[in-house]
């Protein structure tokens, strides 16, 4: 288990956690970062820059190829030295092997169903977590903002809190509103950090973005649905865009490659040496 991890690992396990905060330097990437806790300082916020060459590591790291400057990994991994380090936090749902962990220690903020059974993202096979109430998203946050500081700590620059539409998922239990809400407080909880915000995919929130305080997108498979141009104009550019399918990759280089950073990855995400590992850049 990570350092700052309050549950067992995340979907994407890797292994080891970086205990440094300090300053580096993102080659690429055109700024300085900078994580110095100082006693009356508040963290600066620097969210990416447009056409970063990006990869997604959430699978499991590895060494990035050459003039990649930017990668996102999980929140259990080390980011890199010298790039710009998105962190993955799975926010708004359970993974699978950590729902004993929340049915022992927070039971009432797992979303459930008529029948008090809990309510299960199919793909996934994970629990959804509950937003409906105030109440139950402060107490979310004192979870999930914990995994969020530890992003910090560890050296990264950004967090991805992932299942941002989980109300999609619901059964008309959880609203967008829900969701957004608590999203704003994990926003404003990784700033106090010093960490710039990604929203993850929910084309439907980008109304709602800059008053939830997002700095950025972490859009999947915007090419293969025609979203790349709504997250683009809605964060000038500052997107990192993963495709699963060639038609899909195709496109969003077609139409975005000199604008957004946009890798192909396999459904995976796997590491380099594994089976089926894809990863390509415009």
């Amino acid at each position: 288990m990570p350092n700052h991890a309050a549950v067992p690992l995340l979907r994407r396990r890797s292994t080891v956690v970086a205990g440094v905060v300090g300053a580096v330097t993102a080659l690429g990437v055109g700024v300085t970062l900078s994580h110095v806790f100082a006693a009356g300082t508040a963290p600066k916020v620097v969210p990416p820059t447009a056409n970063a060459a990006f990869d997604y590591q959430i699978g499991g790291p590895y060494a990035p190829a050459k003039g990649v400057t930017a990668v996102s990994r999980d929140r259990s991994a080390r980011p890199v030295d010298g790039l710009y380090n998105v962190c993955y936090v799975n926010a708004f749902q359970v993974q699978p092997d950590a729902l004993d962990w929340w049915q022992k220690n927070h039971p009432d903020l797992i979303l459930r169903d008529r029948n008090k059974r809990p309510v299960i993202d199919q793909d996934w096979d994970e629990a959804l977590l509950d937003t409906s109430t105030a109440d139950k998203r402060s107490r979310l946050a004192d979870v999930v903002g914990a995994w969020v500081d530890g992003c910090a700590k560890s050296g990264f620059q950004a967090v991805e809190p992932d299942n941002l539409d989980s109300y999609e998922r619901s059964g008309g239990l959880l609203s967008k509103a829900n969701n957004a809400a608590f999203a704003k407080l994990l926003a404003t909880r990784a700033h106090s950090a010093g960490l710039a915000v990604g929203q993850k995919n929910t084309v439907d929130m980008l109304p709602e973005s800059t008053k939830i305080g997002f700095d950025f997108a972490v859009a999947e498979e915007c090419g293969e649905y025609d979203e790349c141009g709504d997250y683009a104009e809605a964060y000038a550019d500052r997107v990192f865009v993963i495709e699963y399918s060639s038609g899909g990759f195709s496109r969003a280089c077609a139409g975005f490659g000199a604008r957004l950073g946009i890798v192909q990855r396999d459904l995976d995400v796997a590491p380099r040496g594994a089976g089926g590992y894809t990863f390509r850049t415009c």
